[in-house]
């Protein structure tokens, strides 16, 4: 039994979609960002555990949700559509058999599902990550896998888009096996707020 913790600010378009696939054995926590559209109202009637985090931020919606987490494997994952939750085992299984302690999930996109300017600046991050803490990572997946108790203890503190190249960081100081593996990534369901906007993806950046 693995927690899903999705962070989610008015992704009710995506939102059936998501929940519908998500896997036997995988528990939802859909956490509302401060939503305008109704997204923790619907994720609620759809079967999903709600958590309402009133401060914005990605990294305070992800903290919310893994404190909130009860299962001793907690995977994080996008709510736009833009990842499969059908793939989430690819990530979750390696960390419930003990063989890594963090696993990323490392998008392989279909046309039109990764904009230019988002995908140059990730490869960036990507390469300084790998020459600041030698960790061999092509990508910063948002579909990712741990042990929550351990995930606590890394001690993150950023609450915006900083979050999750923190967690890796903090994860390659502290020893952890870390591996990533591939999984699809499609065009995201609704308006984008961060990396499909050059503004968003400065913003996510500058974190």
């Amino acid at each position: 039994m693995a927690d899903v913790v999705l962070p989610v600010l008015d992704e009710r378009e995506a939102l059936p979609w998501v929940l519908g696939r998500m896997p036997a054995g995988y528990a939802p926590i859909v956490v509302d960002n401060g939503s305008g559209d109704g997204s923790g109202e619907l994720a609620a009637r759809l079967g999903a555990r709600v958590v309402h985090e009133p401060r914005r931020g990605f990294g305070a919606a992800c903290w919310a949700g893994l404190n909130a987490a009860a299962g001793d494997v907690v995977c994080f994952m996008d709510c736009d559509g833009s990842f499969d939750p059908r793939e989430l085992p690819r990530v979750a299984d390696p960390v419930a058999a003990g063989r890594y302690d963090l696993v990323l999930g490392a998008r392989a996109p279909v046309p039109g599902s990764w904009p230019a300017h988002a995908r140059a600046v990730n490869s960036l991050l990507a390469w300084e990550l790998r020459r600041r803490a030698g960790v061999p990572l092509r990508d910063l997946g948002p579909m990712r896998a741990g042990r929550r108790e351990a995930l606590l203890g890394l001690g993150i503190e950023d609450r915006r888009f900083g979050w999750p190249l923190e967690m890796v960081l903090r994860a390659a100081s502290a020893g952890w096996r870390i591996e990533e593996v591939s999984v699809g990534y499609r065009p995201r369901r609704g308006r984008s707020k961060v990396t499909g906007t050059v503004r968003g993806t400065l913003r996510a950046v500058r974190d």
